[in-house]
């Protein structure tokens, strides 16, 4: 198991990239982790449902099938102290972070039953901790770091991420906060994303090893391309600011959600992706895509509030084109209706009114993986729906897709605003090369293959710093 001494230590992809590293030696690997945090969120190949996009990631660098277990609770915020709960794969309600405290032990039969799963069928399961295990105020009904650690007798080395600064002190205060039953769980630590010459670090790594008893695993270092790989969290969200003769500008939404949607796009040399944080109006571009969002009329009132639609307005004026995904598609019809108080008090709001289109959102949640193609170029796309409610209206007349369920999405009457429900269409080479030759750029991007290649860099990198053969021991011995 993988912990962090802190959020956003680099955990996901040590677990994507080792996972990667033990398929290549000829292991079953399957990653997993008990407890996420994320609004981008994958439908696994299984067909039981949904997961973090994070492990759709690692299990695609162990060359296996994604399945609910790999992530068997998912907590989707809502509000700064409300969240969905996905329990392998569905939803189990909603919960607010103080009664969620109190119930965590109850998800812990569900993960301990989705690692026995997965520990069945694998040589070796690489795991993802969740935050820090030094946040010992958690500590009690904890099951995304020490508290799975101990209930299911796994493993742990402990990732400090030096690039922050404060990496010896965060790794020797982890050891001092933990407790003696915790701390034995912890047979070694690494540091992650160092600059520079490594060897300037070799006190460093006594000084922590002299302090904690734990030996080192190795020191990462900074790896360029780790851009290339999809972002789990939205504060990484940077866009691919450039000189690309395309500019596409997406607003950061409250809650917003997919956004690995804008993954292929940011490699495209010849685009431009702005990503536009709230206070800051929407740029002068060629394309804004709004994306996903896990409360649609929350962050349509976000939206208003941040003068956005304004900027659409004068966009569109301008002859600008807007594509809007999922919760985006949804703001851009005419109403949001919420009868039965999915995102809060019965409602029916007013949307963007740029498309002829209106929403129903329903109690049902749509979890599935689609295939099909793009009807005005022929080009076949996939993807996949994670969404609540229906989109009906003149302009779905128009549709955007043709699936093999059927027609899918809407398209104005002059062809420059559309909207979807499906996520990952952009990863399709063929679709988006037509998409983006429309709008006047060539594009010769193979995404699949540089995902994969990266994978491998990132892969060889590890092998290059970390002790491989000593983790694999350290994995092998039971705690």
């Amino acid at each position: 198991m993988i912990q962090g001494t802190n959020s956003n230590a680099g955990k996901s992809l040590l677990v994507a990239g080792l996972c990667r590293v033990f398929a290549r030696e000829g292991l079953v690997v399957h990653p997993f982790k008990p407890q996420n945090m994320s609004n981008n969120a994958a439908v696994a190949d299984d067909g039981e449902g949904e997961i973090g996009r994070a492990q759709a990631l690692q299990a695609l660098a162990a060359q296996v099938p994604t399945s609910v277990h790999h992530n068997p609770v998912l907590l989707k915020p809502e509000s700064d102290t409300g969240a969905q709960v996905i329990v392998q794969g569905r939803p189990r309600g909603r919960l607010d972070a103080h009664r969620f405290g109190h119930r965590r032990d109850e998800l812990l039969p569900a993960v301990l039953d989705s690692f026995d799963r997965l520990r069945a069928i694998a040589d070796l399961v690489v795991i993802e901790g969740a935050g820090s295990p030094a946040e010992t105020n958690l500590r009690a009904g904890e099951i995304a770091n020490m508290g799975f650690a101990a209930a299911a007798g796994v493993p742990v080395i402990l990732a400090g991420d030096i690039d922050r600064g404060g990496v010896i002190a965060s790794l020797v205060g982890t050891h001092k906060v933990l407790s003696p039953d915790d701390g034995r769980h912890v047979k070694g630590f690494l540091i992650n994303k160092f600059r520079g010459d490594v060897g300037l670090f070799d006190d460093g790594l006594a000084t922590v090893s002299e302090h904690t008893g734990w030996p080192s695993m190795g020191v990462v270092t900074w790896f360029n391309d780790a851009a290339r790989l999809p972002a789990e969290d939205a504060v990484e969200l940077t866009g691919s600011p450039g000189d690309g003769s395309l500019r596409i500008a997406v607003p950061m939404l409250s809650r917003i959600a997919n956004f690995d949607d804008l993954d292929p796009l940011g490699l495209e040399p010849g685009v431009d992706v702005v990503m536009v944080p709230p206070g800051s109006p929407l740029p002068v571009c060629d394309l804004v895509l709004i994306p996903g969002t896990k409360a649609t009329i929350a962050d349509l009132g976000f939206f208003r509030e941040q003068g956005w639609h304004t900027d659409l307005s004068a966009h569109v004026r301008r002859g600008g084109r807007v594509i809007g995904l999922c919760g985006g598609y949804q703001m851009l019809g005419r109403t949001i209706a919420d009868s039965e108080g999915v995102e809060g008090p019965p409602e029916t709001v007013d949307g963007l009114g740029l498309l002829d289109v209106h929403t129903e959102l329903t109690s049902t949640k749509s979890t599935e993986q689609v295939t099909g193609r793009h009807r005005a170029s022929g080009e076949a796309v996939d993807g996949y729906e994670i969404h609540v409610g229906t989109t009906t209206g003149p302009d779905a007349a128009t549709a955007w897709l043709e699936l093999t369920t059927g027609a899918e999405g809407a398209t104005s009457a002059n062809g420059r605003i559309v909207g979807s429900y499906v996520h990952g269409v952009f990863a399709a080479d063929g679709f988006r090369q037509a998409f983006l030759a429309d709008l006047g750029v060539s594009s010769s991007l193979d995404y699949g293959a540089d995902v994969e290649a990266t994978l491998d860099r990132w892969a060889d990198h590890l092998e290059s710093c970390l002790a491989i053969d000593q983790l694999l021991s350290v994995a092998r011995s039971p705690v």
